[in-house]
C-alpha cells in the first residue's frame, strides 16, 4: 500500500499542507494539490491517481463540482470528501455521485492515514456521526413502501450482509470462498437492483433493512 497515489484538494494552504505532510510520512504519494474544483478535476485527468481527496467548499465549483466532472470521466479514481460539511444534503449528494467515503476534518492523522489505504483497499467509509444519521434517515421511509432488498437472490443478501460489515470485495471473497472478480459481479447486480450508486449507499441500505 506504499504506492498510493493521492491527489488532495483543499482551498486552505496551512490545513492541505499539514495533510499532504501526514501522508507523506505515511509513504502515500501525494501527485497533485489543488485549491479549487476545476483544477482538482483538471489533475486528476492529468495525473490518474488511485484516490482523490475533495473539499466541498472550495472555490470554481467546490468539491461536488469537482466530483460530479470527475465520475464523468472514463476511469474515475476513488473518491472521498474530506470536510467540515456535516450537511446531511451534501453527504447525500457525494454519495449518489459516486464518493466511496465523506471524512470529517476532525479526523485524527493516523486514522486519517488508515482510511486513505482502507479505500484503496476497496472499503467504503462515513464517518460515524453521519452514518447513523443517514441510517435514520433510510429507516424513516413511509411505512408500507417496499423493501428495496427484496430482489436480491440468496447469494447477493449475503454478500450485501458482508459488504455492510465494512468488508472488501477481495475479503467477501475469501469468506465466501469465491473469486473477488465474482464478488465484483455480484455487487453490480446489487447496486443495479437497489438503485443505488456505490456500496456506501448499499450497506446503508443493508443495515437499514437486513435483520
Amino acid at each position: 500500500m506504499s504506492n498510493i497515489r493521492l491527489v488532495l484538494a483543499d482551498d486552505h494552504p496551512i490545513y492541505r499542507d499539514g495533510v499532504a505532510r501526514t501522508l507523506a510520512d505515511a509513504g502515500i504519494l501525494v501527485v497533485g494539490q489543488a485549491q479549487d474544483g476545476e483544477a482538482a478535476a483538471r489533475l486528476c485527468a492529468e495525473l490518474a491517481p488511485d484516490l482523490v481527496l475533495l473539499d466541498i467548499s472550495m472555490p470554481k465549483g467546490g468539491g461536488i463540482g469537482a466530483l460530479t466532472k470527475i465520475m464523468q470521466m472514463e476511469k474515475p479514481p476513488l473518491v472521498a470528501m474530506l470536510t467540515a460539511s456535516e450537511d446531511e444534503g451534501d453527504l447525500m449528494t457525494a454519495l449518489k455521485l459516486g464518493a466511496a467515503g465523506y471524512i470529517l476534518k476532525g479526523v485524527g492523522a493516523s486514522e486519517l492515514v488508515d482510511l486513505v489505504r482502507d479505500l484503496v483497499a476497496g472499503r467504503s467509509y462515513v464517518s460515524p456521526g453521519l452514518a447513523g444519521r443517514l441510517l435514520v434517515a433510510l429507516r424513516g421511509k413511509p411505512a408500507g413502501e417496499p423493501n428495496p432488498l427484496a430482489d436480491l437472490s440468496r447469494r447477493e443478501e449475503g454478500i450485501l450482509r458482508l459488504v455492510a460489515t465494512g468488508l472488501s470485495n477481495k475479503e467477501v471473497g475469501r469468506k465466501l470462498d469465491i473469486q473477488e472478480k465474482t464478488v465484483k459481479h455480484y455487487m453490480t447486480s446489487i447496486l443495479q437492483k437497489l438503485h443505488v450508486r456505490n456500496r456506501v449507499e448499499a450497506a446503508m441500505l443493508a443495515r437499514a433493512h437486513l435483520k
